[in-house]
């Protein structure tokens, strides 16, 4: 198949891209600053010649957006709504113009949708829809009108001809550098992998593998539309989050952190501590009722594999460099 990535220069769209590519599809990718072949320059905002590339192709899987790894200041959190808005509007118009339009638009959406909480999980027909949670920060409001004006924006789109699913993610775990797992595996390499604010705060997670075969279960059903939630059927307490992924790396000890302290770092770091503090306990009901079967449920075996692979490719890095053939090409 022909499978358009816009905004697919991140880790996610990475991780696609390689298994996209590996089962033999065609996968050009839409990017502000295209570096590599199947790459094509676009802005995210306007309608242009990168338009070609839809009509006629059989998916599109739009994961454009802002990076959320920043502080939540005013200007920032624009920059977010806007840049998820406008690069939702144009794709949407660029399927409403092609001649052939694909069979399915996956429009990547969040799992922060849902409301701060820890009393029960969040699936799509009995989660609660976050913005008025008592005693958390006024902004963090903000977070879900971004993800409802998202969510929104597809579902408005004049595409009668293609079919629509919201991707609502969890975090998506890999060993890619620079990723979600890497830093919270530098973390506790650092010895800082504790508990933070108590660590009661639910995390929500989904193993790469499983997200690429969660998005390759939903292109095969043609029923499903609207909001999906990506995200193993187990989210836990950061505490025993952090304590499962120091065990696959075998760091006995994680400092723990205050409030005050998480916002420090924080700062330090250019973040927010959003991504720190709110409980996101999001299951994929869906999924589960629809016979989506996880290879990796469970945080601690997903851990343990995530952990594994990143020791092979510094394996593989030190090989390379002292000019022995990396164990990938090997096997």
């Amino acid at each position: 198949m022909k499978i358009v990535i816009p905004g697919g220069t991140g880790q996610v769209g990475n991780v696609l891209n390689r298994a996209l590519t590996a089962a033999g599809h065609e996968v050009v990718v839409l990017t502000r600053r295209p570096t590599r072949d199947r790459e094509i320059r676009w802005d995210g905002e306007t309608l242009g010649r990168w338009a070609e590339v839809i009509d006629g192709s059989d998916i599109v899987i739009n994961l454009a957006g802002r990076s959320v790894s920043c502080r939540y200041t005013a200007p920032n959190l624009q920059a977010m709504m806007d840049s998820r808005v406008h690069s939702t509007q144009v794709v949407g118009e660029a399927i409403a113009r092609a001649a052939r339009p694909p069979r399915i638009w996956l429009q990547m959406s969040t799992a922060t949708v849902y409301a701060h909480r820890f009393d029960a999980p969040n699936d799509e027909a009995t989660g609660v829809i976050g913005g008025s949670e008592p005693d958390v920060p006024d902004y963090w409001a903000y977070s879900i009108e971004i993800a409802k004006a998202w969510e929104r924006t597809q579902e408005e789109a004049d595409t009668p001809h293609t079919r629509k699913v919201a991707l609502r993610s969890a975090m998506v775990m890999s060993p890619d550098r620079g990723g979600v797992f890497d830093i919270l595996l530098r973390m506790a390499r650092l010895g800082l992998g504790g508990p933070v604010a108590g660590g009661a705060q639910y995390v929500s997670w989904i193993h790469d593998r499983d997200f690429v075969r969660a998005v390759d279960f939903l292109v095969d059903r043609d029923d499903l539309t609207g909001p999906v939630n990506l995200a193993a059927p187990e989210p836990l307490p950061q505490r025993a989050f952090m304590r499962a992924l120091r065990s696959a790396w075998g760091v006995p000890v994680g400092l723990p952190a205050t409030k005050w302290m998480a916002e420090l770092g924080a700062f330090a770091l250019r973040s927010d501590t959003e991504l720190l503090l709110k409980s996101r306990r999001v299951v994929p009901g869906r999924l589960l009722d629809e016979g989506f079967t996880f290879e990796y449920g469970r945080w601690p075996q997903a851990a343990e594999d995530l952990a594994q692979r990143v020791r092979l490719r510094r394996v593989d890095r030190r090989r390379s460099g002292a000019g022995v053939p990396a164990l990938s090409r090997l096997s």
